[in-house]
């Protein structure tokens, strides 16, 4: 922060994009060392980051996180607790900090990016049958046909560092399922409800009476 501050004079927006996979196989199988360290990498390193960029966004008048989360934030991702976990995780802490930070001009969201072909996809196939079948199959598809492009989540934090999404803050956005490119025009119904956002489904919410 003190290089970045000398360098250029302060800091307007923090991109949290560290992460690993961590270990793979099923939840009895593997390593708990190697688990706790994926939660301190993709979890507790994004609040490392975030906690040390607060007070130079605050200096600036307000600033933008932005955060990374990923395949099983939001659904079951069997053999792959560690990294779903701690990146559920990280969007419940996007949604701390928004809230924490709303007084400060401070915005923070996070990015479902979508299965773009990194590093962490090669550790899938070297996992093989560890992995599930379905999820190899699935990556295995990926790889051949390029994944989703790099380009495509970066122009989503783009869009969310800009002053076009002003007052847009605590939700996770995918890149590539959700229409993000017209968000601007709906970010006062947004935040009047819970849209995007992750919450608990009870009974009322599907028109049940019990």
């Amino acid at each position: 922060m003190e290089a970045i501050r000398a360098a250029h004079g302060g800091l307007d927006v923090l991109v949290n994009n560290a992460g690993v996979y961590g270990p793979i196989g099923s939840v009895h199988e593997v390593d708990p060392g190697a688990w706790l360290e994926t939660f301190r990498i993709n979890c507790f390193g994004t609040f490392c980051m975030s906690r040390a960029a607060v007070p130079a966004l605050i200096a600036r008048g307000g600033g933008r996180i932005i955060n990374m989360s990923g395949g099983g934030a939001l659904s079951p991702f069997p053999n792959f607790s560690a990294y779903a976990i701690s990146k559920a995780a990280v969007v419940r802490l996007t949604e701390n900090l928004a809230e924490e930070l709303r007084p400060y001009d401070i915005q923070v969201n996070a990015i479902a990016p979508g299965m773009v072909a990194t590093r962490l996809h090669r550790l899938t196939l070297e996992a093989g049958e560890r992995a599930g079948q379905e999820f190899l199959e699935k990556t295995r598809r990926m790889m051949d046909e390029g994944g989703v492009p790099a380009e495509t989540p970066a122009e989503l934090a783009l869009y969310l560092a800009s002053p076009e999404t002003a007052g847009l803050t605590g939700r996770v956005i995918s890149a590539v399922w959700d229409d993000w490119k017209s968000i601007h025009a709906h970010v006062g119904e947004i935040m009047e409800g819970d849209v995007y956002t992750m919450r608990r489904i009870v009974p009322r919410d599907r028109g049940y009476q019990w």
